[in-house]
C-alpha cells in the first residue's frame, strides 16, 4: 500500500539528520586553505625551534616578562568560541536555524575577545619595554602571535558571513557545507593557538 501524502509529510518532518559515513565536512577549498595555513605555521614553528636552539637563555627568560593571564584568557575565548561553533553545526543538522544563528553570534562575540585582549597585551608589553627589538624571543613571539591574529581575523570574517547566510535561511540540514567550512577553519585557529600558547607563555 502506498503511503498517503499526510503520512509522508509527517515522516519527513520527523526525520533526523543522519551523518554520511566517509563524508569530509566543509568543502575542498577550505581544506586546501587549511593545508596552506598548517604548512605556513609548521615553517614558523621551525623558526621558533631554530631560534631557541641558538638562543636558549633568551627563550628561558622570555616568558617571565609576558602577561601569562593574557595568553590564558585568549585560550579560554578561543576554546569557548570553538565550542559554540560545534553547537551551531549540531543545531543546523537538526534544522534549528534560529538556535544555529544564536550559537554563531555567540562564537563571534567570544572570538572578538581575542583581538581585544591582544591589543591590551601589546600595550602592556610596550609600556614595560617589550617590543620586537627587545630580543630574539620577543621578535619570534610578535611575528608568530600577530600572524595567528591575522588568521583569526579571517576566521571572524568567515563566521560573520555564515551568520548572515544563516539569518537569510540559506542553510539547512541537507545544505550546510559552508557553515561546516567556517567551523573547521575556526577550529584550526584554535589548534594552532594551543601550540603557540605553551611555546611562549609556559615552556622554559
Amino acid at each position: 500500500m502506498q503511503p498517503t501524502t499526510e503520512t509522508s509529510a509527517i515522516s519527513g518532518a520527523t526525520t533526523e539528520y543522519q551523518p554520511v559515513h566517509g563524508r569530509i565536512p566543509g568543502n575542498t577549498g577550505i581544506w586546501v586553505g587549511i593545508f596552506c595555513v598548517l604548512v605556513e605555521f609548521l615553517l614558523l614553528f621551525c623558526v621558533y625551534f631554530i631560534a631557541k636552539a641558538h638562543n636558549p637563555e633568551a627563550f628561558l627568560a622570555g616568558p617571565e616578562k609576558l602577561a601569562t593571564i593574557a595568553g590564558t584568557t585568549i585560550t579560554l575565548f578561543l576554546l569557548t568560541s570553538g565550542y559554540c561553533m560545534v553547537k551551531a553545526v549540531a543545531s543546523i543538522r537538526k534544522d534549528r536555524v534560529k538556535r544555529t544563528l544564536v550559537w554563531i553570534v555567540l562564537a563571534i562575540f567570544l572570538g572578538l575577545g581575542y583581538p581585544a585582549v591582544k591589543l591590551f597585551e601589546i600595550r602592556w608589553n610596550i609600556a614595560h619595554g617589550i617590543d620586537g627589538q627587545t630580543g630574539v624571543f620577543y621578535s619570534v613571539y610578535y611575528y608568530l602571535t600577530l600572524n595567528h591574529l591575522v588568521h583569526v581575523s579571517w576566521g571572524l570574517m568567515g563566521l560573520s558571513w555564515v551568520a548572515v547566510r544563516t539569518a537569510l535561511g540559506l542553510y539547512s540540514s541537507s545544505n550546510h557545507s559552508g557553515l561546516e567550512a567556517a567551523a573547521v577553519y575556526w577550529h584550526t585557529t584554535d589548534v594552532i593557538w594551543l601550540v603557540i600558547f605553551p611555546f611562549f607563555y609556559v615552556l622554559r
